[in-house]
């Protein structure tokens, strides 16, 4: 049977993107091929395969790849998914079977000459498959471009701002659709069901040709609410239940979010000064977003807020982070993170959430973890905050 085959079925299906918008980024990336006299880039990554191709794989432990050069673009897919890689991408495909082991491998070669320099994301490919590669193209030499990519994805379009602006929409229908649910004895998991389905019936009908993926809601309470990644459980709500809502709309790859704190029915006097102590740092954070700062001058000058009130032990990750194609099982530009060891200064149309979090362990006053979290976009003189959903104590005590 054979190696590789190419498969076309149907048609194309409209992309969010335009092929403006795609042919753009190519041009940008082949820029910096030129720049660092790099023959061919084979990418691997969940993020970058999506950006550039307009196609989200799933793996299921089948590796994935697109083969940029300088006139071609060519994603390499597994026969599992036949006519849907090509039917979304803006690439051409390349079909490998499983019928023998490494097919991946003889597709690679069939795209790949065995020469010059290959770029490869040295933060994603596996040892073992960057063995495999080097093994199909021993005369090539291996050098890195996730870097280079991701301060290129750092800085995002006119049609990336306009889809980030529609989740941050939809992101506030799912937090209204939490508030709606909540009530004493409701299960974190129905609350989150609830704002899901609102959030999905939505993106289908803002974008009705888009696949609807990967959209989710975690809404925790109590003791759940201690980590900013905790799943949704069985626990049922109960009045004076500190409670978390986060909602996370996915269009087409990109990641969007709401996260607020709530309180049902009633909030102690402990937990009140917590929290607004956290929105008092949301605030400040939100006025330091601005062209010319720097990631770390941000993280360091809301430590000092933290510190004033004993508190900054307390805190339990960085600041904020970029927004783009990204997701929780897959990566974001790391370079862009409010933190203290980053040194990237801000700049027109970067977009980044301010998202400050602490955290009281149980058994402490005012146990809990209190986060809010909004979405700004740099402008020329300083930044819009896309995020329209209320945040603390005098909008958020839910009467369920």
């Amino acid at each position: 049977m054979d190696s590789v085959k190419t498969i076309r079925n149907g048609t194309k299906v409209p992309a969010v993107f335009s092929d403006a918008e795609m042919a753009g980024r190519l041009a940008k990336l082949r820029a910096h091929m030129a720049a660092e006299s790099i023959d061919a880039v084979l990418f691997t990554s969940y993020h970058n395969i999506n950006y550039y191709d307009h196609f989200l794989y799933y793996s299921f432990n089948r590796p994935y790849g697109l083969v940029v050069t300088h006139d071609a673009i060519t994603a390499i897919v597994a026969n599992i998914d036949y006519g849907q890689p090509w039917r979304r991408g803006f690439a051409a495909t390349l079909t490998y079977t499983d019928w023998q082991r490494d097919n991946f491998s003889r597709a690679v070669q069939q795209l790949i000459p065995n020469r010059g320099r290959v770029g490869i994301e040295t933060d994603h490919i596996s040892v073992e498959n960057r063995d495999k590669l080097q093994a199909a193209l021993p005369a090539v030499e291996l050098v890195d471009v996730a870097k280079g990519c991701a301060r290129m994805r750092m800085v995002k379009s006119a049609e990336e701002i306009a889809l980030i602006r529609q989740g941050a929409r939809i992101a506030d229908l799912g937090g209204a659709a939490c508030v709606e649910a909540v009530a004493e004895g409701v299960p974190e998991h129905e609350v989150a069901l609830h704002a899901t389905q609102a959030m999905v019936r939505e993106i289908a009908k803002t974008y009705p040709d888009t696949d609807l993926m990967d959209t989710w809601v975690w809404f925790q309470s109590g003791i759940n609410t201690d980590g900013a990644h905790n799943p949704v459980t069985t626990r049922r709500v109960r009045k004076g239940d500190i409670l978390s809502l986060n909602c996370f709309p996915m269009i087409a790859g990109y990641y969007t979010a709401l996260e607020r704190t709530l309180f049902l029915d009633s909030c102690g006097k402990r937990e009140r000064e917590l929290w607004e102590i956290n929105v008092r740092v949301h605030r400040r954070g939100i006025d330091l977003i601005k062209p010319g700062a720097r990631c770390k001058d941000i993280a360091l000058e809301l430590n000092e807020i933290y510190k004033t009130h004993g508190l900054l032990d307390a805190r339990t990750f960085g600041y904020g982070h970029s927004f783009g194609t990204l997701c929780h099982y897959y990566g974001r530009e790391a370079g862009l993170e409010l933190r203290e060891d980053i040194e990237t200064v801000l700049v027109p149309d970067m977009v980044v959430s301010m998202e400050p979090m602490i955290t009281i362990p149980e058994g402490e006053p005012g146990a809990g973890g209190y986060r809010e979290h909004d979405i700004l976009v740099l402008t020329k003189d300083g930044a819009e905050n896309i995020t329209k959903f209320p945040f603390g104590p005098e909008q958020n005590i839910v009467r369920g």
